[in-house]
């Protein structure tokens, strides 16, 4: 099996690299937070020191980080994975970073002899926890199929969607509908509420009919009960709807539900609920409905 080098060990990357140690893979985790790397010991991983550490002698090396500039520095940087990594290596990043970024570190991959694939998720904690997470692969075909077991003790859905580039800009339609659907979701409670109909018993019955979707059936309960404990924290979304709003500028496509949802999303950082899960949109509803 594959030798794995795994970088962040976050909300996502940590129970991510546990379940590729649970698959039998032989994976060494690094993360800044030494406390991090120890939870992932505990869970059966090879603790590495350093980014030198997690990626020398292995064959996959996967990063999974906050945002473009650091995926670019850990790629590319004088201390980097290319920088430390056996040539002919598979680089995989599971981040979700700009589309032109992930383009930029292939073509700088490729003319270094390494393979690379930008690989971003959905799915959430719970995907991540649960190894049911949808991961879009854009990159070269051969790369994929390499790749496919490793993806396979992570997620369900392993879709290759074009070239390198090709993940990321999915991942932005994906952030898009989530967004998207999370507000209207929000809308239908604060509305149901309103008119003293009980959102649970509601729910499930527009959960049965067209109005049915993921985010409907996986996080309108802690919405209706108010726990807005991170899977997946607004701020992350924010950065992400940033990625998006960028990048259909630069296509020249227009997104009036997307950049609205944007917008919320960063009133609700800036209100300082960065730290809460992206549902806490309900909040901005509440607070704009004066309830």
């Amino acid at each position: 099996m594959a030798r794995i080098g795994f970088i962040g060990l976050g909300i996502m990357g940590g129970p991510m690299a546990a379940n590729l140690v649970k698959a039998g893979f032989d994976v060494a985790g690094y993360n800044r937070s030494q406390a991090k790397v120890q939870r992932f010991a505990e869970a059966g991983g090879t603790p590495a020191t350093s980014v030198a550490d997690a990626v020398r002698d292995r064959d996959i090396i996967i990063t999974c980080l906050p945002d473009s500039p650091d995926v670019e520095d850990m790629a590319l940087g004088e201390d980097g994975v290319f920088a430390h990594a056996r040539e002919g290596a598979l680089f995989i990043d599971m981040s979700t970073i700009r589309p032109a970024t992930a383009r930029k570190i292939a073509e700088a991959g490729r003319a270094a002899g390494f393979g690379v694939l930008d690989a971003p998720i959905s799915g959430g904690e719970r995907g991540a926890v649960e190894a049911t997470l949808s991961i879009m692969v854009g990159g070269e075909a051969a790369d994929v199929e390499k790749a496919r077991p490793v993806f396979e003790a992570m997620g369900k859905t392993i879709v290759h969607v074009g070239p390198a580039g090709a993940g990321q800009t999915v991942k932005a339609a994906n952030q898009l509908i989530c967004a998207v659907n999370i507000q209207a979701v929000a809308e239908a409670i604060v509305f149901l509420e309103a008119h003293e109909v009980d959102p649970a018993t509601a729910i499930n019955a527009l959960s049965g009919g067209l109005a049915g979707s993921a985010v409907l059936e996986r996080r309108s309960a802690s919405m209706v009960g108010r726990d807005f404990q991170p899977g997946f924290r607004a701020k992350l979304h924010h950065k992400d709807l940033g990625i998006l709003t960028s990048a259909a500028r630069d296509a020249g496509v227009t997104i009036p539900l997307g950049a609205g949802a944007a917008q919320l999303m960063s009133a609700l950082v800036a209100q300082g609920h960065g730290g809460l899960d992206n549902t806490a949109l309900l909040k901005l509803v509440e607070e704009l409905s004066g309830r």
